[in-house]
């Protein structure tokens, strides 16, 4: 079988892990003024998120993301745990996940890339900025990388 990025092949199923609702409404436009072919589906909390990937209560029918923007400061769950359970989890730890989050706290990013997150974002603070840096990390993701579920073999 022929595996090639994602948007080569279909739609991306995105999840963003946002509690922040001017950050979620900045997050879709930027993926629209980008014009990517992305679903892009929203949590705003890491239990959430667990349930949103485990496919569990209504989140029963959802499809198993492509790839995971995480936010690290959230109410009941944060992002350090959320990342601490999809790596300990053998149906989830194969899923990429970059860390989308306001923080340049360098114990911040040595944590996070202690949990084994695939890449590490500080959220530009203009728009236009903004944009592009959706455009650059979607570019790479779904057009440079091959990642599971790619190519028609979506999800394990």
């Amino acid at each position: 079988m022929k595996v090639t990025p994602l948007a080569d092949s279909r739609f991306a199923e995105i999840l963003l892990v946002e509690d922040n609702e001017d950050d979620v409404f900045l997050t879709r436009e930027a993926f629209d003024a980008a014009r990517l072919s992305v679903h892009l589906h929203h949590v705003d909390n890491g239990m959430k998120c667990l349930q949103f990937l485990r496919k569990e209560g209504p989140y029963a029918d959802v499809p198993t993301p492509d790839l995971i923007l995480l936010d690290m400061h959230m109410p009941v769950m944060d992002g350090y745990e959320v990342l601490s359970e999809i790596v300990k989890d053998d149906k989830l730890k194969h899923l990429p996940v970059v860390v989308l989050t306001t923080s340049y706290e360098a114990a911040d990013i040595q944590k996070m890339y202690g949990l084994r997150c695939n890449s590490y974002i500080t959220k530009p603070v203009d728009f236009d900025s903004f944009v592009k840096a959706i455009s650059q990390l979607a570019g790479y993701w779904l057009t440079v990388v091959v990642v599971p579920g790619a190519g028609g073999n979506h999800g394990p």
